[in-house]
């Protein structure tokens, strides 16, 4: 007999305990299996006439409840069965609430998803002030909406704008402001936390406060629908019509808010249902199963070693976010070296930012962020890189400073220290020439903002060693990065499917485009920020140095149109210069109208924003199939999160690859000869296409 995940124990006080321990897993997850358990919980508690209340709690030492299995959504083959496996669980949760005792729910870890619908069908919640306390419903993010009473019961608790606001988001709220919007009642230290539930449980049973239009929003219809209106106009900024499940969540909560529970729950099961058959919730889910696949890979055949130092050299923009995650996401003392005291200032001043953010939002607090400050060091010289595990290097794209920061580490540092270079652009094996022991060297390509964004590429040569590939993967886990290995070609992946992408929308900017035009028409695909606000993001210097190495080692289709050179003489950078294709000097975004004298332009739109987008994906698309034919990429799979977490391809389309199986190969090389014969030779179907068109085959089976 299957050993069950409920375990229903009694005190002599007339309170009932009801342990969740899904047995052989880490964490615990809700699975269709366990409605049969549940019932049978339920049946029995029924039967006892003399309790006073319940603790729901959870057997694991550091989850409450990680969400539902969504590998069981795979498992529905209609919108209907998914419905069913909805209203299955709403009907639970609705007869736990039922029940005439007072129900706790004593939450310590991750509860999100079906974790925290549970939660809420108890009649109150207390929660750990542990910082790995969160909770959530982050099922937007898989494109689904909370299925099982979530869209219902948490605005009826905290409010339409809180539960919006969480809904439409995902996020993940900490125990101080989830107690702060009266998701919970109590956040108290863990180690009383079943005592102070048991206290609550042995109170009488709370009812759900106040009449449907204090719940909806201050008791003003008008208000609501205000609150809806600002909601849908926001959610359409951001998603522009490319999520159905923003939608689908901001009518079950309106229409459950107007026409009551009842009504609620059926509408919220039915949407349900048809967003898990929806391509855009199957292209999220891919993205979570391979990440959550990637957590377990090594990158290498070899086994890590232990981290214990690291050492930064350059206190730059990226040096200050390399140290940023190392300390404060890795927990490992950092050390800072750079040629002047001005540069280890500013990777200090850029980590007291970062933190004092932190402070101010409450989430850390001022000791801790003094204890963070302390953890990272810096100084002209190379004290203390004897002692560093990994040194990583974020000085300039010069090959010859490269060639001396090797020789330096390997000087200063010790026989075992690894040393990862942070460069964007130039191969790791020309890099390796200049060390003694080029097995210790290894490419780990960060991207910018590095605090924010969440993939890095490790780039071995081929003298790299299997351990050290492994360590730097482990290191950038511990970071908090999704690391991909890629091949030590020019651009490695991600920059060389991005540079076609960009020289795309620079052409199609000098056949006299307005830029807001080509941005516009790009955020309309999917991407979270135009090609153009990009070039002036990253900077156009970045991109001047870039491209010829490209050009010189991958061929003449990565040559874009002469706009570098005339930008950088009138010293349009981007951003950082306070000046590139917008303005900078007004809070409003807006074009800077200068630039198009500058390059001979007389704007005017005359092609259709989405032949604007395929024309610019399609040199994408292209180019990461080159670079899985060349082992640049390991897989598909490696490719797509490469391009989601790196440069923010469309999630809902589930990366390139994915993308390209859902339009049909054959139909991708029809649209690459057909821009081929409109716009030149640089659209050629590469012939890993041409040759999977031929044969009907698909990325993915």
């Amino acid at each position: 007999m299957t050993q069950s995940a409920f375990t229903l124990t009694y005190g002599d006080n007339g309170v009932a305990w009801l342990k969740i321990d899904v047995p052989d897993e880490k964490m615990n997850t809700l699975q269709s299996a366990f409605a049969e358990q549940v019932t049978e919980v339920l049946a029995e508690l029924k039967t006892k006439s003399d309790l006073k209340g319940m603790v729901v709690y959870s057997g694991k030492p550091d989850n409450f409840i990680a969400g539902a299995d969504i590998k069981m959504l795979a498992a529905c083959a209609t919108a209907e069965e998914a419905q069913k496996l909805a209203a299955q669980g709403q009907t639970l949760f609705s007869q736990l609430e039922a029940l005439p005792f007072h129900v706790v729910a004593a939450i310590h870890g991750p509860c999100l998803g079906g974790g925290l619908e549970l939660a809420l069908a108890c009649h109150s919640r207390v929660c750990s002030d542990d910082d790995k306390t969160r909770l959530g419903l982050p099922e937007v993010q898989l494109g689904l909406l909370p299925g099982s009473g979530g869209t219902q019961r948490l605005p009826r608790l905290v409010g339409v704008a809180n539960s919006l606001d969480m809904i439409l988001t995902g996020k993940q709220l900490r125990a101080k402001k989830a107690k702060k919007i009266g998701l919970v009642e109590e956040s108290v230290p863990l180690s009383i936390l079943l005592d102070v539930a048991e206290k609550q449980a042995l109170k009488p049973k709370v009812s759900r406060k106040g009449s449907l239009q204090e719940w909806a929003l201050g008791g003003n219809a008008l208000g609501r629908s205000l609150v809806f209106e600002q909601a849908a106009k926001k959610t359409h900024e951001k998603t522009r019509g490319n999520y159905p499940a923003a939608d689908a969540i901001l009518e079950v909560i309106k229409v459950g808010l107007q026409d009551g529970l009842k009504k609620g729950y059926e509408i919220e099961a039915k949407r349900f249902g048809e967003l898990v058959m929806s391509p855009e919730s199957a292209a999220l889910r891919s993205i979570f199963f391979a990440t959550t696949a990637m957590k377990k890979e090594h990158g290498a055949d070899a086994e890590p070693k232990a981290v214990k130092r690291i050492g930064v050299l350059g206190g730059g923009l990226m040096g200050g976010g390399i140290s940023h995650v190392s300390a404060v996401k890795a927990k490992l003392p950092t050390r800072i070296k750079d040629i002047a005291n001005d540069g280890i200032q500013n990777a200090m001043s850029y980590n007291f930012k970062l933190l004092e953010k932190q402070r101010k939002r409450r989430i850390i607090s001022k000791a801790q962020q003094q204890a963070k400050m302390l953890s990272i060091s810096g100084g002209t010289d190379y004290t203390g890189f004897n002692h560093a595990d990994v040194v990583i290097e974020a000085v300039f794209e010069d090959l010859n400073l490269k060639h001396q920061m090797v020789k330096e580490i390997e000087e200063h540092g010790n026989a075992e220290t690894i040393f990862a270079t942070n460069t964007s652009s130039l191969p790791i094996h020309q890099i390796a020439q200049a060390a003694t022991r080029p097995e210790n060297v290894v490419g780990l390509h960060y991207f910018s903002p590095v605090e924010k964004m969440p993939l890095v590429e490790v780039i071995p040569h081929e003298g790299t060693s299997e351990q050290t590939i492994a360590t730097v993967v482990a290191l950038a886990k511990k970071q908090g990065k999704t690391p991909i290995v890629v091949g030590d070609k020019a651009g490695f992946y991600v920059n060389r499917i991005l540079a076609p992408y960009m020289n795309e929308a620079a052409a199609v900017l000098m056949a006299g485009e307005p830029i807001e035009h080509i941005d516009n028409a790009l955020l309309d695909f999917g991407f979270p920020v135009g090609p153009i606000t990009l070039l002036d993001e990253v900077g156009v210097d970045i991109g001047a140095k870039i491209m010829p190495i490209l050009v010189a080692e991958l061929g003449e289709r990565f040559k874009g149109p002469d706009v570098f050179d005339v930008l950088l003489a009138d010293n349009r950078k981007g951003r950082k210069t306070g000046k590139g294709f917008y303005r900078y000097d007004s809070k409003k975004k807006e074009v800077d109208k200068t630039v198009y004298k500058l390059l001979n332009l007389e704007p005017q739109q005359h092609a259709a924003a989405i032949d604007i987008a395929q024309r610019c994906s399609l040199m994408m698309l292209n180019e990461a199939v080159r670079c899985l034919d060349e082992g640049v990429i390991k897989s598909p799979r490696d490719g797509d999160i490469g391009a989601i977490f790196g440069i923010g391809f469309p999630p809902f389309l589930g990366g390139p690859f994915r993308y390209m199986d859902q339009v049909g190969i054959e139909r991708i090389v029809e649209m690459l000869t057909e821009c081929t014969d409109k716009y030149g030779e640089r659209f050629q179907p590469c012939d890993k296409l041409v040759a999977m068109a031929n044969e009907g085959q698909t990325f993915y089976s």
